[in-house]
Parts: structure tokens; sequence; C-alpha cells
């Protein structure tokens, strides 16, 4: 059960996720979406259960941890002296990926932000900054990939771009949890969603979560 000081966000969950599939986090806004996510990464302790990941307790300063995990969950966890750039080269060089240099570039291109790498967080638009949140979940490896409302503040053909890619990452073995309003994207990336209530959360086939959402905002 998740929630906030002994208050729960919804109803109890139970849930596994395997690699190379994908679950999507869907219902209005309160729902407890968020909360679930921030969760089940170990940045909220559970008020009943018990979260874990490869078998242990999810402990989100253990370096195994970390190493697997990359999560997107708001746009402001950037180091402020640090331009976009030397960010994501920081990210894949901590991770030990070879090429960093050409790796970075690659994603901001990929993100449309290549114009911008060169200034600070603090100089960026909102979109702009969610971007570079993204692009820094993929300029490093990772065997768990969650996200909160991936789609926010993108337009439409980088909604579409990103919901592909996360796609191919699920099919090349990547695990992937998010919580999101876009029935679009829904359909492209995930096996089932879980529906959260304060009744009952349950599985969903993605046709019928996708109409589920449909007018609901979190």
């Amino acid at each position: 059960m998740v929630g906030h000081e002994e208050s729960a966000a919804c109803a109890p969950v139970t849930l596994r996720l395997r690699p190379g599939s994908a679950l999507a986090l869907v219902g209005p806004n309160g729902a407890g979406k968020s909360t679930l996510l921030h969760t089940l990464v170990g940045l909220l302790p559970p008020l009943e259960g018990t979260a874990l990941y490869a078998g242990e307790p999810v402990d989100e300063r253990r370096a195994s941890f970390r190493r697997d995990v990359a999560q997107v969950l708001d746009d402001d966890a950037f180091f402020p002296s640090l331009t976009g750039r030397e960010h994501l080269l920081l990210t894949a060089r901590g991770h030990g990926v070879e090429d960093a240099d050409e790796v970075v570039a690659a994603e901001l291109a990929t993100f449309g932000i290549e114009d911008r790498a060169d200034v600070l967080p603090s100089q960026l638009s909102s979109g702009q900054r969610r971007r570079l949140a993204l692009a820094a979940a993929f300029v490093r490896p990772a065997r768990l990939l969650v996200l909160d409302e991936p789609e926010r503040r993108l337009d439409t053909g980088m909604r579409t771009a990103l919901a592909e890619r996360v796609a191919t990452e699920r099919d090349g073995g990547l695990a992937v949890l998010f919580a999101s309003h876009d029935a679009a994207f829904l359909r492209t990336v995930v096996d089932e969603a879980l529906l959260l209530s304060d009744d009952e959360c349950r599985l969903l086939p993605p046709e019928e979560a996708a109409t589920a959402m449909t007018g609901a905002g979190d």
C-alpha cells in the first residue's frame, strides 16, 4: 500500500514487471500514479508491504540499484552549475559508457536540443528541460526504465518518436514502468496497464486501458 503520512493514495497494489515488458499506470489526477512510482523506486516508503527489485528490498542508495534503474520523475534533477551536455556526459561516463561524447551528441540530436546543449538547465524552457531529462535516461545502460508522464511538454512528433524508442528498448529486453495520460503512447508501448482507484487497482489490456483513461488527467 502506498501513500503519505498513513493516508493511502489508492487501493493496495500487487504487480510484477519482467525484463522485456512494459506496464503503464493510468487513472485520473490524484489517483496515486506518481506516489506509486516514487514508492517503487525507493523515494517514498510503502505504508504496508514491500517493494522488491531483483528479489531484494528497494534501496535507491544502493549502487547496484542506481546502476540498473534509469528514471525520469521530474525535470529538475540537474546539477545547476553544469550545462546540459556536461550533465549528460557525467551521467554517461559515470555508467561506464564508451565513446560518451558520441553517445551524448546522438541523444542531444534525437531529442532536438543540440543547439541548446551548452547552456545551463536554468536557461532552458520547460519543454527543453523535459527533453534533457529524457535524454539522460538514454545515455546510460539500464535494466529498468521508470517514467512519470513521459509525454509531458512534448509535441506530437516527439511523443510519437519517444513511444517508438521506448517500445524498441522494451523489445531489446528493457523493463519499462511509466505513468501516462496519453492513449497513443500507451498503445505503442505497453503489454498491459494498471488502472488505479480507491476501490480496486486492476490490470487491463492496452485498448481497454486507453478507453478508461480518456478524460483522465496526476
